[in-house]
Parts: C-alpha cells; sequence; structure tokens
C-alpha cells in the first residue's frame, strides 16, 4: 500500500485519497487554528504559493488531539483557516494523529518517519511530514521547525525530480 492509496476526507466532506498529489512534492502537517504555533500557517501558505507551479502543495490535517486547540467543525476550521490565515492549500476533515483512531495517513506517516528518540506519536501541532514526488517519507519536522527553514529540502526535492 502506497500514500496515494490512503482515503482521507476533504474539509467539506468529499470521500478521496492522495493520488491527484503523486508526482508532487507534499509536505503533510496536522494544524490547529487555535494553537499558539498558527503563525506558522503564513510559512506555510508561503511555500505553498512559491512551489506550487513547480510541484510541490502542503496538504493540512486538522486536529483537536492537543488541548482541543482546534474546537470547530469543519466549516468553522476552513472559514478560520480562509479568513483569518489566508489558506488556499488543501485541509482535510479533522482527524486523530495519535491513539487508537489515528487516521490511517498519520499511521503510515509516524510508521514511514519516527520522531526524536524513534518515537512514533505525534508531540504537537504543526508537526511537518516531506514526502517526495514517489511517495516516500523523506524526513519529519517538530512542531517548532518553522517553514522557512524546510524550504531548503522543498527545494532540492523539486530539483531532483525536474532532472530525473
Amino acid at each position: 500500500m502506497s500514500i496515494y492509496d490512503i482515503e482521507v476526507k476533504s474539509i467539506r466532506g468529499e470521500l478521496q485519497t492522495l493520488a491527484p498529489y503523486q508526482g508532487r512534492v507534499m509536505l503533510i502537517v496536522n494544524t490547529a487554528t487555535q494553537c499558539g504555533l498558527a503563525p506558522q500557517f503564513k510559512g506555510l501558505q508561503h511555500l505553498h504559493d512559491t512551489y506550487q507551479d513547480q510541484g510541490f502543495t502542503v496538504l493540512g490535517f486538522p486536529c483537536a488531539q492537543f488541548a482541543n486547540q482546534e474546537p470547530g467543525d469543519n466549516d468553522e476550521v476552513a472559514q478560520a483557516c480562509e479568513i483569518n490565515f489566508g489558506i488556499t492549500f488543501p485541509l482535510y476533515a479533522k482527524i486523530d494523529v495519535n491513539g487508537s483512531n489515528a487516521h490511517p495517513l498519520f499511521q503510515y506517516l509516524t510508521q514511514q518517519a519516527k520522531g526524536i528518540f524513534g518515537t512514533k506519536a505525534i508531540k504537537w501541532n504543526f508537526t511537518k511530514f516531506l514526502v517526495d514526488p514517489q511517495g516516500n517519507v523523506v524526513k519529519r519536522f517538530g512542531p517548532k521547525d518553522e517553514p522557512h527553514r524546510i524550504e531548503s529540502y522543498i527545494q532540492q526535492l523539486l530539483k531532483h525530480s525536474q532532472n530525473a
């Protein structure tokens, strides 16, 4: 099973897979609009805007598992992301990223790219997973890793995919 086979729900409730992103570099992020790290939305949007025409996409997965910092329903999350942060990158339905109800996508991501000391659990909101155009999880970034610090990794993957 590849990452592209995993079913996800859009923020509007449509069931789909990640197959439309095959061949693109993806940055998959668990987000929360009420989190102290929410200013990272601006940096994530900047990365998306800068590199989307070169084959890059940010994918946001809202999660309320950390101090319930994503309290609204999917419509409220979408509205908050659009109005407060100007988000245009794809958002998906709220999910769990840890525990027995963890979404299969995050089970897959955490299995492929473990955290510090080999842990699988997501520590907090804004944990980021960088996926190459072939669907391989190449790097995991912690919640405090600012989006601009990921830019060189994105550039490298995009350059490599354009030369392949």
